[in-house]
Protein backbone atom coordinates (compact mmCIF):
# COMPACT_ATOMS: atom_id res chain seq x y z
CA UNK A 1 0.00 0.00 0.00
CA UNK A 2 1.31 3.44 -0.94
CA UNK A 3 0.56 6.12 1.67
CA UNK A 4 -0.33 9.38 -0.07
CA UNK A 5 -2.94 11.10 2.09
CA UNK A 6 -2.54 11.47 5.84
CA UNK A 7 -5.04 12.73 8.42
CA UNK A 8 -3.94 13.82 11.90
CA UNK A 9 -6.61 13.96 14.59
CA UNK A 10 -5.68 16.51 17.24
CA UNK A 11 -4.18 19.94 16.57
CA UNK A 12 -2.11 20.26 19.74
CA UNK A 13 1.64 20.50 19.84
CA UNK A 14 2.21 16.85 18.95
CA UNK A 15 -0.45 16.68 16.25
CA UNK A 16 0.80 19.90 14.68
CA UNK A 17 4.38 18.63 14.68
CA UNK A 18 3.42 15.29 13.17
CA UNK A 19 1.40 16.97 10.42
CA UNK A 20 4.21 19.42 9.69
CA UNK A 21 6.74 16.61 9.19
CA UNK A 22 4.43 14.67 6.87
CA UNK A 23 3.66 17.77 4.82
CA UNK A 24 7.34 18.69 4.60
CA UNK A 25 8.01 15.27 3.04
CA UNK A 26 5.39 15.64 0.34
CA UNK A 27 2.35 13.96 1.92
CA UNK A 28 -1.06 15.56 1.48
CA UNK A 29 -1.93 16.18 5.12
CA UNK A 30 -5.11 17.20 6.93
CA UNK A 31 -5.22 18.28 10.58
CA UNK A 32 -8.58 17.78 12.26
CA UNK A 33 -9.69 19.16 15.61
CA UNK A 34 -13.11 19.70 17.12
CA UNK A 35 -12.01 23.08 18.55
CA UNK A 36 -11.63 25.80 15.86
CA UNK A 37 -9.44 27.93 18.15
CA UNK A 38 -7.00 25.05 18.48
CA UNK A 39 -6.80 24.82 14.71
CA UNK A 40 -5.95 28.53 14.54
CA UNK A 41 -3.23 28.03 17.15
CA UNK A 42 -1.88 25.05 15.23
CA UNK A 43 -1.69 26.99 11.99
CA UNK A 44 0.04 29.93 13.68
CA UNK A 45 2.53 27.62 15.40
CA UNK A 46 3.35 25.77 12.20
CA UNK A 47 3.82 28.97 10.20
CA UNK A 48 6.05 30.39 12.96
CA UNK A 49 8.24 27.29 13.11
CA UNK A 50 8.60 27.11 9.35
CA UNK A 51 9.53 30.80 9.17
CA UNK A 52 12.10 30.34 11.94
CA UNK A 53 13.66 27.45 10.00
CA UNK A 54 14.01 29.67 6.93
CA UNK A 55 15.51 32.50 9.00
CA UNK A 56 18.07 30.11 10.46
CA UNK A 57 19.00 28.77 7.03
CA UNK A 58 17.70 25.26 7.79
CA UNK A 59 15.20 25.39 4.92
CA UNK A 60 14.23 27.64 2.04
CA UNK A 61 11.24 29.89 1.44
CA UNK A 62 10.20 27.51 -1.35
CA UNK A 63 10.26 24.54 1.02
CA UNK A 64 8.19 26.49 3.54
CA UNK A 65 5.61 27.31 0.87
CA UNK A 66 5.48 23.70 -0.34
CA UNK A 67 4.93 22.41 3.19
CA UNK A 68 2.05 24.82 3.76
CA UNK A 69 0.48 23.84 0.43
CA UNK A 70 0.39 20.25 1.64
CA UNK A 71 -1.39 21.19 4.88
CA UNK A 72 -5.09 21.70 5.53
CA UNK A 73 -6.67 22.56 8.89
CA UNK A 74 -10.34 21.65 9.35
CA UNK A 75 -13.04 21.02 11.99
CA UNK A 76 -14.80 18.67 9.56
CA UNK A 77 -14.17 15.06 10.55
CA UNK A 78 -15.51 13.73 7.25
CA UNK A 79 -12.23 14.62 5.48
CA UNK A 80 -10.65 11.68 7.30
CA UNK A 81 -12.57 9.36 4.97
CA UNK A 82 -10.05 10.09 2.20
CA UNK A 83 -6.95 9.25 4.24
CA UNK A 84 -4.66 6.28 3.69
CA UNK A 85 -3.21 6.76 7.16
CA UNK A 86 -4.95 8.28 10.19
CA UNK A 87 -2.82 9.31 13.16
CA UNK A 88 -4.52 10.16 16.45
CA UNK A 89 -2.76 12.66 18.72
CA UNK A 90 -5.46 13.74 21.14
CA UNK A 91 -5.57 13.89 24.95
CA UNK A 92 -3.97 10.91 26.73
CA UNK A 93 -7.21 9.42 28.07
CA UNK A 94 -8.30 5.91 27.19
CA UNK A 95 -12.05 6.52 26.99
CA UNK A 96 -11.58 9.67 24.89
CA UNK A 97 -9.31 7.91 22.44
CA UNK A 98 -11.62 4.90 22.19
CA UNK A 99 -14.58 7.09 21.34
CA UNK A 100 -12.56 9.02 18.77
CA UNK A 101 -11.45 5.81 17.05
CA UNK A 102 -14.99 4.50 16.85
CA UNK A 103 -15.98 7.67 14.96
CA UNK A 104 -12.99 7.42 12.65
CA UNK A 105 -13.66 3.73 11.96
CA UNK A 106 -17.15 4.53 10.69
CA UNK A 107 -15.81 7.03 8.16
CA UNK A 108 -12.62 5.53 6.77
CA UNK A 109 -12.04 3.32 3.78
CA UNK A 110 -11.49 -0.39 4.57
CA UNK A 111 -7.80 -0.25 3.58
CA UNK A 112 -6.87 2.71 5.80
CA UNK A 113 -4.23 2.23 8.48
CA UNK A 114 -4.84 3.61 11.96
CA UNK A 115 -2.01 4.74 14.24
CA UNK A 116 -2.13 6.20 17.74
CA UNK A 117 0.52 8.57 19.04
CA UNK A 118 -0.28 7.49 22.60
CA UNK A 119 2.69 7.62 24.95
CA UNK A 120 1.54 4.89 27.34
CA UNK A 121 -1.88 3.35 26.63
CA UNK A 122 -2.25 -0.26 25.38
CA UNK A 123 -2.35 -0.47 21.59
CA UNK A 124 -4.26 -3.76 21.74
CA UNK A 125 -6.99 -2.17 23.84
CA UNK A 126 -7.27 0.85 21.54
CA UNK A 127 -7.39 -1.44 18.51
CA UNK A 128 -10.48 -3.13 19.94
CA UNK A 129 -12.35 0.11 19.19
CA UNK A 130 -12.23 -0.48 15.43
CA UNK A 131 -13.61 -3.16 13.13
CA UNK A 132 -10.21 -4.22 11.73
CA UNK A 133 -7.69 -4.29 14.61
CA UNK A 134 -5.08 -5.82 12.32
CA UNK A 135 -4.76 -2.36 10.72
CA UNK A 136 -4.12 -0.61 14.04
CA UNK A 137 -0.65 0.23 15.37
CA UNK A 138 1.17 2.62 17.67
CA UNK A 139 3.27 5.38 16.12
CA UNK A 140 4.79 7.26 19.05
CA UNK A 141 6.65 10.37 17.90
CA UNK A 142 9.00 12.27 20.21
CA UNK A 143 8.58 15.95 21.05
CA UNK A 144 9.44 18.24 19.27
CA UNK A 145 8.48 16.12 16.29
CA UNK A 146 10.32 18.09 13.56
CA UNK A 147 13.60 17.71 15.49
CA UNK A 148 13.54 14.30 17.19
CA UNK A 149 14.55 11.29 15.09
CA UNK A 150 12.91 8.44 16.99
CA UNK A 151 9.51 6.91 16.32
CA UNK A 152 8.39 4.01 18.52
CA UNK A 153 6.32 1.66 16.36
CA UNK A 154 4.19 -0.44 18.71
CA UNK A 155 2.61 -3.66 17.53
CA UNK A 156 -0.67 -4.64 19.14
CA UNK A 157 -1.62 -8.28 19.64
CA UNK A 158 -3.49 -8.35 16.30
CA UNK A 159 -1.40 -5.89 14.26
CA UNK A 160 -0.65 -7.47 10.88
CA UNK A 161 2.82 -7.80 9.37
CA UNK A 162 1.69 -5.69 6.41
CA UNK A 163 0.55 -2.85 8.67
CA UNK A 164 3.82 -2.96 10.58
CA UNK A 165 5.91 -2.93 7.40
CA UNK A 166 4.00 -0.03 5.85
CA UNK A 167 4.30 2.10 8.99
CA UNK A 168 8.02 1.34 9.34
CA UNK A 169 8.59 2.36 5.72
CA UNK A 170 6.47 5.48 6.16
CA UNK A 171 8.46 6.56 9.23
CA UNK A 172 11.67 6.09 7.27
CA UNK A 173 10.24 8.19 4.43
CA UNK A 174 9.92 11.01 6.99
CA UNK A 175 13.63 10.80 7.73
CA UNK A 176 12.90 9.20 11.11
CA UNK A 177 14.41 6.13 12.74
CA UNK A 178 11.60 3.71 13.69
CA UNK A 179 12.10 1.16 16.47
CA UNK A 180 9.69 -1.76 16.84
CA UNK A 181 8.27 -2.28 20.33
CA UNK A 182 5.79 -4.89 21.51
CA UNK A 183 2.69 -3.66 23.31
CA UNK A 184 3.50 -2.98 26.99
CA UNK A 185 2.68 -0.12 29.40
CA UNK A 186 4.83 2.92 28.63
CA UNK A 187 6.54 1.02 25.77
CA UNK A 188 10.31 1.64 26.10
CA UNK A 189 10.69 5.40 26.13
CA UNK A 190 8.33 6.27 28.96
CA UNK A 191 8.86 3.08 30.94
CA UNK A 192 12.50 4.16 31.31
CA UNK A 193 12.10 7.96 31.28
CA UNK A 194 9.20 8.54 33.67
CA UNK A 195 10.72 6.68 36.65
CA UNK A 196 13.84 8.83 36.17
CA UNK A 197 11.77 12.02 36.20
CA UNK A 198 9.76 10.75 39.16
CA UNK A 199 12.93 10.01 41.16
CA UNK A 200 14.19 13.53 40.45
CA UNK A 201 10.91 14.88 41.83
CA UNK A 202 11.33 12.69 44.93
CA UNK A 203 14.83 14.18 45.39
CA UNK A 204 13.34 17.69 45.26
CA UNK A 205 10.44 16.69 47.53
CA UNK A 206 12.86 15.31 50.13
CA UNK A 207 15.05 18.42 50.06
CA UNK A 208 18.14 16.61 48.80
CA UNK A 209 19.00 19.49 46.45
CA UNK A 210 17.49 22.43 44.64
CA UNK A 211 15.73 21.92 41.32
CA UNK A 212 18.56 23.71 39.54
CA UNK A 213 21.21 21.46 41.08
CA UNK A 214 19.24 18.27 40.44
CA UNK A 215 18.98 19.21 36.77
CA UNK A 216 22.64 20.27 36.66
CA UNK A 217 23.80 16.88 37.97
CA UNK A 218 21.97 15.09 35.16
CA UNK A 219 23.10 17.54 32.49
CA UNK A 220 26.78 17.68 33.40
CA UNK A 221 27.19 14.29 35.05
CA UNK A 222 25.08 12.17 32.69
CA UNK A 223 25.35 14.35 29.57
CA UNK A 224 21.59 14.81 29.31
CA UNK A 225 20.68 17.79 27.11
CA UNK A 226 17.95 18.83 29.55
CA UNK A 227 17.51 18.18 33.27
CA UNK A 228 14.66 15.85 34.30
CA UNK A 229 12.66 18.58 36.06
CA UNK A 230 12.91 20.96 33.11
CA UNK A 231 12.00 18.04 30.85
CA UNK A 232 8.94 17.29 32.99
CA UNK A 233 7.86 20.90 32.51
CA UNK A 234 8.32 20.50 28.76
CA UNK A 235 6.30 17.27 28.62
CA UNK A 236 3.58 18.60 30.95
CA UNK A 237 3.30 17.56 34.60
CA UNK A 238 -0.24 16.30 34.09
CA UNK A 239 0.99 14.03 31.30
CA UNK A 240 3.86 12.79 33.48
CA UNK A 241 1.44 12.00 36.31
CA UNK A 242 -0.96 10.16 34.02
CA UNK A 243 1.77 8.00 32.50
CA UNK A 244 3.12 7.09 35.94
CA UNK A 245 -0.39 6.14 37.04
CA UNK A 246 -0.75 3.90 33.97
CA UNK A 247 2.61 2.25 34.71
CA UNK A 248 1.77 1.67 38.37
CA UNK A 249 -1.71 0.33 37.60
CA UNK A 250 -0.84 -1.91 34.66
CA UNK A 251 2.50 -3.24 35.91
CA UNK A 252 1.39 -3.42 39.55
CA UNK A 253 4.69 -2.27 40.99
CA UNK A 254 5.13 0.41 43.65
CA UNK A 255 8.34 1.69 42.04
CA UNK A 256 6.15 3.62 39.60
CA UNK A 257 4.22 5.40 42.39
CA UNK A 258 4.07 9.13 41.53
CA UNK A 259 5.75 11.53 43.97
CA UNK A 260 3.28 13.45 46.12
CA UNK A 261 4.88 16.72 45.01
CA UNK A 262 3.96 15.89 41.42
CA UNK A 263 0.35 15.23 42.43
CA UNK A 264 0.16 18.49 44.36
CA UNK A 265 1.57 20.53 41.49
CA UNK A 266 -0.92 19.05 39.05
CA UNK A 267 -3.75 19.70 41.50
CA UNK A 268 -2.57 23.30 41.77
CA UNK A 269 -2.54 23.79 38.01
CA UNK A 270 1.26 24.04 37.80
CA UNK A 271 1.48 21.94 34.66
CA UNK A 272 4.73 23.19 33.20
CA UNK A 273 5.73 25.23 30.20
CA UNK A 274 2.32 25.07 28.50
CA UNK A 275 0.75 27.14 31.29
CA UNK A 276 3.81 29.27 32.07
CA UNK A 277 4.73 27.66 35.38
CA UNK A 278 5.84 24.27 36.67
CA UNK A 279 9.10 23.50 38.40
CA UNK A 280 10.38 26.61 36.63
CA UNK A 281 8.73 29.93 35.79
CA UNK A 282 8.17 30.56 32.09
CA UNK A 283 6.61 33.99 32.43
CA UNK A 284 7.60 36.52 29.74
CA UNK A 285 11.04 37.98 30.38
CA UNK A 286 12.23 35.04 32.48
CA UNK A 287 14.49 32.30 31.21
CA UNK A 288 13.80 28.83 32.54
CA UNK A 289 16.58 26.37 33.27
CA UNK A 290 17.62 24.03 30.51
Amino acid sequence: MNIRKVAVSGAGQMGSGIAQVFAAHGFSTVIYDVVPLQLDKSRALTERLLTRAVDKGKSTAEERAATLRNLTWTPDLSVISEADLVIEAIVERLDTKQQAWKQVDELCRPTAIFASNTSSLPITQLAASISHPERFIGMHFMNPVPVMQLVEVIRGLLTSDDTHQIVMETAQALGKTPVTVNDAPGFISNRVLLPLINEAIFCLQEGIATKEDIDMVMKLGMNHPMGPLALADFIGLDTCLYILEVLQRDLGEDKYRPAMLLRKMVQGGLLGKKVGRGFYDYAPGLVAAR
